[in-house]
């Protein structure tokens, strides 16, 4: 597997520069798609709390820091979990025709979402430095909060890519899913003290990762690492899992997208 993986390293370097350039020499906006749906949710959210339409208690930070930041960081993760199964998609030609380590899909999907992520990365600190927001040595630990949401979100990707290339209704459902996730993770608002909301975001394995992450870059304490760590390294043995059924499953798939 790991032979696989170092072998794979430049095949899923080419393929995520090509598809990188084609995602954004074909679009007007090119670049600036990569944070002007994270934008887009930030501004919903801040209008619908300072309407009154939607009521959000009051956060460790500014309302419209908190919900930016945490978009921002929901829009990184959820790169990552698409990432996968749409690279997955898009090769079935190429894994019909050519032998090539399959874990150069993977390894692709990682680095687009890496590049884009540096984009929404780099918007977000120049936004928190013109606004003069204040950091600390927190901020030294933000990166590993940035490569927990991408293992996270790959493993949970990689997990569905075997029945999503078979039924295409997988590929639907995740961002439905998916947006039920963000609703039971403190992304746009906190985390209630009390009632069944307060339940679900405390199980919830996205909590501390996305809380500790915002309490990173923007300065604040975490009363959730050791909950990120123990999530982290639970990462890690999933990902390793659905590695496995990853490359057992491909031959598999491979040979029913050939017949």
């Amino acid at each position: 597997m790991f032979s696989d993986l170092s072998a794979s390293r430049e095949l899923a370097w080419r393929l995520a520069v090509r598809d990188i350039s084609a995602q954004y020499r074909q679009a007007i906006l090119g670049i600036l798609w990569a944070f002007i749906l994270p934008l887009a949710n930030t501004a919903a959210w801040i209008f619908l709390n300072n309407s009154g339409i939607v009521s959000v208690s009051d956060t460790t930070l500014p309302y419209s820091i908190y919900v930016f930041v945490g978009t921002m960081l929901w829009a990184i993760f959820m790169d990552a979990l698409n990432a996968p199964l749409q690279q997955a998609i898009a090769a079935k030609p190429m894994l019909a025709k050519l032998n090539f380590p399959r874990e150069a899909l993977v390894l692709s999907g990682i680095y687009q979402t890496l590049f884009n992520a540096a984009i929404k990365i780099g918007l977000m600190l120049s936004i928190l430095f013109i606004i003069d927001f204040p950091a600390n040595w927190n901020f030294l630990f933000f990166p590993f909060g940035i490569i927990s949401l991408v293992l996270i979100g790959t493993a949970l990707g990689l997990m569905v890519t075997p029945i999503g290339m078979l039924y295409s209704d997988v590929g639907r459902a995740v961002p439905l899913l998916a947006q039920f996730m963000m609703y039971v993770t403190p992304v746009v608002f906190p985390i209630p003290k009390t009632g069944i909301a307060a339940k679900f975001l405390a199980i919830n394995p996205l909590t501390p990762v996305i809380v500790t992450t915002r309490a990173w870059v923007t300065g604040q304490a975490s009363d959730y690492l050791w909950y990120f760590i123990f999530v982290n390294c639970a990462t890690v043995l999933v990902l390793m899992a659905v590695w496995c059924v990853y490359r057992l499953a491909m031959p598999i798939l491979i040979e029913r997208m050939s017949s």
